[in-house]
């Protein structure tokens, strides 16, 4: 009896060998590709590629996805602590994540002990090896200026967040002009209390960030300019503590108990309402913070607080992605991305 035999050998699967040959590269340059490996041009890219799908070598799923870029890592780094606006920014950042698809990022968010510049940088310099982009509420100091240096020469996009830093290679600084802020909460003091003599405060979360410092400088110099009968009587550093900004105000009011006005550059506004609610003198002295969250919206309504100054942190977290898409896509780190502006919320207009 004669053998019998198959009309066709079984089809055998393509190997790198064929794929190489197919898009004229070296084996190595096909690993590569297949492997997601840098240091292969686009084009190279997508001859290789094209040659797998042709030898049905990977299925039109995988093609796909190899073609796909991978998704830029932001790291965003905020200070952990009780400041609620922080905490609000932080909560937008990780529920916006699904809408902030079409950018192909992915995000994440670092809280750091705030007002600690060493902890900071060295947050910031492990970043060099876990994103491609870093968004961070900067603190003004060498160490923090020499860690953004650091990643911008390591080819990590670096943008500041609320509060900028000086001298550094940082591509773009997203949030209020702090000065126009601070004159602006001077302004507003100023017109509640009325044209006579009078003391005012002001509470800061912490100078080194140049934020609370710019706010103070354009604070102090609107009264200097327009409004010199208004005396104000110090600043106080509450670091965002909502105990210590109810011990910082007790004490003012002790000192001065004839007190109009006190301005919270930072957060915690809620241990200065208590303090001022104790003493009986909610409603007497004006009282003018930052950021409006759920205690500070209860403020207003209650009217322990007259008026919030605030930015919309929708919108500042959706800046920060439209600069990183720009700086990887080579467009202008600016191109299509609005200006931050300031909110002026009292009880009558809260949103």
């Amino acid at each position: 009896m004669k053998a019998r035999y198959h009309d066709a050998a079984p089809a055998t699967r393509a190997t790198v060998s064929d794929i190489a040959r197919a898009a004229n590269v070296s084996t190595a340059t096909v690993d590569r590709v297949l492997n997601r490996r840098s240091g292969v041009r686009d084009i190279t890219i997508q001859q290789v590629l094209k040659a797998a799908a042709q030898l049905d070598y990977l299925p039109e799923k995988d093609i796909y996805e190899a073609l796909s870029p991978s998704p830029m890592r932001i790291a965003f780094l905020l200070p952990k602590g009780t400041n609620r606006f922080i905490n609000m920014l932080g909560d937008t950042i990780n529920y916006s994540q699904e809408s902030w698809a079409p950018f192909n990022v992915k995000s994440r968010v670092e809280y750091i002990e705030g007002f600690n510049p060493q902890l900071l940088a060295a947050r910031l310099i492990k970043q060099a090896e876990r994103a491609d982009g870093v968004a961070f509420m900067a603190i003004e100091h060498p160490l923090v200026r020499d860690a953004v240096n650091f990643l911008v020469e390591k080819g990590v996009h670096v943008v500041t967040l609320i509060t900028d830093i000086s001298n550094s290679g940082r591509a773009a600084y997203i949030g209020l002009d702090n000065r126009a802020a601070g004159r602006t909460a001077a302004y507003l003091i100023a017109r509640f209390i009325g044209p006579r003599a009078a003391k005012v405060a002001m509470i800061a979360g912490s100078l080194s960030y140049r934020a609370h410092e710019e706010r103070e400088m354009g604070f102090l110099y609107l009264f200097k300019e327009y409004f010199p009968a208004i005396d104000v009587v110090g600043l106080r550093e509450g670091l965002d503590n909502a105990q210590e900004n109810y011990r910082i105000t007790r004490h003012l009011l002790e000192q001065s108990p004839d007190l109009a006005g006190i301005y919270n550059i930072g957060g915690a506004s809620d241990g200065v309402a208590q303090a001022l609610k104790e003493a009986g003198v909610a409603h007497k002295v004006v009282f003018i913070g930052h950021g409006l969250t759920p205690d500070t919206r209860a403020l207003l309504i209650d009217g322990s607080m007259d008026a919030v100054i605030t930015q919309n942190p929708q919108s500042a977290t959706m800046s920060c992605i439209r600069i990183f898409a720009n700086l990887r896509d080579h467009r202008g780190v600016m191109s299509g991305v609005e200006s931050i502006q300031s909110q002026i919320i009292f009880r009558e207009n809260l949103p």
